[in-house]
């Protein structure tokens, strides 16, 4: 397993290299201008190079998940759609059609749907019936939008899918579905030299690269694909309520961001610059620190996810939980120029920071 997880990581790194040159050849880059401010055009690579580790892995072990071929199907079309929209900026209602069309087809073809919340309402399991597969497919659309909006400055949606990923990894071993648990850390370790290479570890920024909306979508939607394999099965791993928790930050960011958008009688799907790592660097916040902020806020969630599901807490305690946190969340958003200006001032800070790295503003 070691031998094979090092082989994953240097394979990644290669893909790296390859796809960059690639990258810069039919210019699949990312050009600076007034509000993206790194030195010069960045290969949109990254989730070309984590897709190849995975697609040859799920090629050699076809076992490790259900309905192996659906589930490269569709990645592969998320994959492709992700390509033209870095290369052309498609429109957000051809997306929408697209990932519609892909849960469908998992949910036809892969029967991976979404049909039992748990118990997040007492005693008894809530069955969607026949909601079930509308929800499967806000569901899916909805996760692989949640990651593709994080995607805001260099490492975080990295870091985000490694913690939500391992978490997997470590309910699905603790369940005794070793090549669901392995599958996950190969994930993990084809996603790490991205994050590496993105940060400018240990090369510099020369050779930095972005994720892309390939890679963003993509990672979304394997996420969904694993947490409805866990949750919905006869043999669950764990319950609905836990993939809240172990995705946490994605979620609430995405759903706030939803809200606050819908409130000002904007599109959904309006670009903006009030994701919560944005807001972090206007408190004064460096890109840095709000990486490390973000992500052990992610880690914290997931920790108490995993902790939950071990030691069987009922499920309308984590979800109302849940509840309550996305509600102070919200707020917190919601108020967070009045917030930004009261811990200027207690915090003696009077000028901003930069706002770091320079993808176009997601969604």
């Amino acid at each position: 397993m070691i031998l094979t997880t090092i082989a994953l990581f240097m394979c990644s790194f290669l893909s790296l290299f390859v796809f960059r040159k690639f990258a810069i050849y039919i210019n699949l880059v990312d050009q600076p201008n007034m509000r993206k401010h790194h030195n010069g055009p960045v290969p949109l690579v990254g989730g070309l190079a984590v897709f190849v580790v995975v697609f040859s892995y799920l090629v050699i072990y076809p076992d490790s998940i259900s309905s192996t071929f659906i589930y490269l199907f569709c990645a592969s079309i998320l994959l492709v759609i992700g390509v033209f929209d870095d290369l052309y900026d498609i429109s957000f209602r051809l997306r929408l059609l697209v990932q519609a069309f892909i849960s469908t087809m998992m949910m036809v073809f892969g029967e991976l749907v979404f049909t039992n919340a748990g118990q997040i309402f007492g005693g008894f399991d809530l069955e969607l019936s026949y909601f079930s597969y509308l929800v499967t497919v806000v569901v899916v659309v909805g996760a692989i939008n949640a990651y593709n909006m994080v995607d805001g400055i260099d490492g975080l949606l990295g870091a985000l899918a490694t913690i939500t990923f391992a978490s997997l990894g470590l309910l699905f071993y603790f369940n005794g579905q070793i090549q669901l648990a392995v599958f996950c850390m190969v994930v993990v370790a084809a996603t790490i030299p991205y994050i590496l290479m993105n940060l400018g570890i240990p090369l510099g920024q020369r050779f930095k690269i972005f994720m892309g909306d390939a890679g963003s979508t993509v990672i979304g939607f394997s996420v969904v694909w694993l947490l409805l394999e866990g949750s919905q099965s006869e043999s669950a791993a764990f319950n609905p309520v836990t993939g809240l928790w172990i995705a946490a930050i994605p979620i609430m960011d995405a759903i706030s961001t939803i809200i606050r958008r819908i409130k000002k009688g904007q599109s959904p799907f309006k670009p903006d610059r009030e994701h919560l790592h944005h807001i972090l660097q206007r408190l004064g916040v460096g890109p840095k620190m709000t990486l490390f902020v973000i992500s052990m806020l992610g880690c914290c969630f997931a920790l108490v996810g995993i902790l939950a599901q071990l030691n069987s807490v009922p499920d309308y305690y984590m979800f109302y939980g849940f509840i309550f946190c996305l509600i102070v969340y919200h707020q917190i958003m919601v108020n967070i120029w009045r917030l930004t200006v009261r811990a200027r001032r207690f915090f003696g800070i009077s000028k901003k920071q930069p706002e770091g790295k320079a993808h176009k503003v997601k969604q």
